[in-house]
């Protein structure tokens, strides 16, 4: 049985504590400001238990938005990078009373209350979990329901970002770089690994939709909504690689259906954010992902350019320079927005996110989609070709100096600020910029004619390789992470009495001032 779960604020007396065994832990993720953490009446911090910075924008306290935040949060818990904290959390409350500390104001409608009915609620079908959204079994089923890899798929499928497919475009970027550099066996390699990661999330993407529309559709209207383009620039960066290889084809399939997945969202995102009435808007919600607008366009130009290249035809180049046309306007106009936001409103470590890397990938994109138009029959293009080259040069050349600043951010962000540097899908948000500089790079000194770019860029195809194998390697350890923590912990839990005399979970008396 849980033990009694206390929710109060920090900086609150609480004399009826006074006497008893009690575990205090702060839940927030940034440590509260003017509070030394010497004199802190804190035992544990559980940082990485709190909700996403993203999730805590959006919610922006709220009260109309409680019941939403709370499923949010929720599905939440169930991912891999809030799972080693969850299960610290969970195994405290097992075992001892627990005051879960906060430093928000109104701690009844704050992340603290969800977590205390998550903790006292049964682990296999509470609110959220793997199980609670999943079908009961039909009168002729035998036996118990199998929960082991069965609730872990549906937990994913359930929590699923919208911007799973990046895994897929950081990867089909670095294997088009080492096709480029003549590695062929570890390009097809990556290619087989892109395809697998593209056949399991895009049906994962339907199932979300169709078994929890409302975490779907609140997504989509949510400051993340641009990630959802990931769907179809995955499907085109795999287009361009497999154009060249010969498989002129499957090419074609992958154009069609990312042509088609971008025509739907790049018109459906803004229309609907522009729409709704079920958001407060904010420039506080703009984010790197907003360059995939841009991206999404160019994506469908690099696609349509490669396998112009290897077929007939005039509506394929003509596809390609109008895509490449728009994702340029569109690329300034969220540049402006972006800078805009970064530089009017303060920005906390943990909300200067990974994904502003592709501020620099959506530019280094338009290069080698240039590169790749200027490469076809002149007769093809209604652009000059200097006109194309001229743009894709000064793209470079803003894409070069904008990774400095980029690599400060990060110094000030885990260095300066010490945030801890722990695996999260952000980090393919790095691997297919970082890819995609080093196509662009040596593909416009072939272009030019520009032999120490030629060199550069093969040797930022071998560094965006290592790291696609070090991300790669950090997302496998934090998917295993959990399993070997659960094995080397308590073999068991004490189960939950459904009957429990009341709830095991009160706030604390003490109101905050008005």
């Amino acid at each position: 049985m849980a033990k009694q779960i206390v929710c109060r604020r920090l900086s609150e007396q609480a004399p009826s504590e006074v006497g008893q065994v009690r575990e205090r832990v702060l839940v927030d993720r940034v440590w509260p400001e003017g509070v030394r953490r010497g004199d802190a009446p804190v035992d544990e911090w559980l940082r990485d238990v709190a909700p996403s910075a993203e999730l805590q924008r959006w919610y922006g306290r709220d009260l109309r938005r409680f019941d939403e935040f709370r499923r949010r949060y929720l599905a939440e818990l169930d991912a891999h990078a809030h799972q080693p904290a969850a299960a610290r959390l969970r195994d405290l409350a097992e075992h001892s009373s627990l005051t879960l500390l906060t430093a928000t104001r109104d701690v009844e409608h704050s992340h603290t209350a969800v977590l205390a009915d998550w903790l006292t609620t049964p682990e296999d079908r509470g609110p959220g979990s793997p199980t609670a959204d999943a079908p009961e079994p039909g009168p002729d089923a035998s036996g118990p329901r199998p929960r082991g890899t069965r609730a872990a798929v549906t937990a994913a499928v359930a929590g699923l970002n919208p911007g799973a497919l990046a895994f897929v475009m950081g990867t089909g970027i670095v294997s088009t770089g080492l096709y480029a550099n003549g590695a062929r066996t570890a390009s097809t390699a990556l290619l087989w690994v892109a395809v697998a990661g593209f056949a399991v999330l895009v049906p994962g993407y339907g199932w979300r939709l169709l078994r929890h529309r409302q975490r779907f559709l609140a997504d989509f209207l949510g400051p993340q909504a641009f990630a959802f383009l990931t769907l179809a620039i995955s499907s085109n960066v795999l287009a361009a690689r497999l154009a060249p290889s010969g498989h002129a084809a499957v090419a074609g399939a992958f154009l069609a259906f990312g042509a088609l997945g971008w025509m739907l969202l790049d018109y459906g995102i803004p229309l609907a954010l522009i729409t709704t009435l079920r958001r407060s808007p904010s420039i506080d919600q703009v984010n790197g992902t907003w360059f995939l607008w841009a991206v999404g366009s160019e994506s469908v130009a690099l696609a349509a350019a490669a396998l112009a290249a290897v077929t007939s035809g005039h509506l394929l180049p003509t596809l390609a320079v109008v895509c490449w046309s728009v994702g340029l306007m569109q690329y300034l106009l969220t540049a402006a927005i972006v800078l805009a936001r970064l530089l009017a409103r303060p920005v906390r470590p943990e909300g200067l996110m990974t994904s502003v890397w592709i501020f620099m990938g959506a530019a280094a994109l338009i290069v080698l989609a240039g590169v790749r138009l200027i490469s076809l029959p002149s007769g093809s293009l209604m652009l000059a070709r200097p006109v194309i080259v001229g743009s894709a040069v000064v793209l470079w050349a803003f894409s070069s100096w904008l990774i400095p600043l980029l690599l400060a951010f990060g110094v000030w962000r885990h260095a300066v600020r010490r945030l801890p540097l722990r695996y999260d899908l952000g980090w393919w948000n790095l691997v297919f910029p970082i890819g995609m500089y080093a196509v662009a790079t040596h593909e416009l000194g072939r272009a030019t004619g520009t032999s120490w770019m030629i060199t550069v860029g093969r040797w930022e195809v071998w560094t965006a390789a290592v790291v696609w194998v070090v991300v790669f390697a950090a997302m496998v350890a934090a998917a295993l992470r959990p399993r070997l923590t659960s094995r080397l912990g308590p073999g068991s839990r004490p189960s939950r009495a459904a009957d429990r005399e009341g709830s095991p979970v009160r706030f604390s008396s003490t109101r905050p001032p008005p």
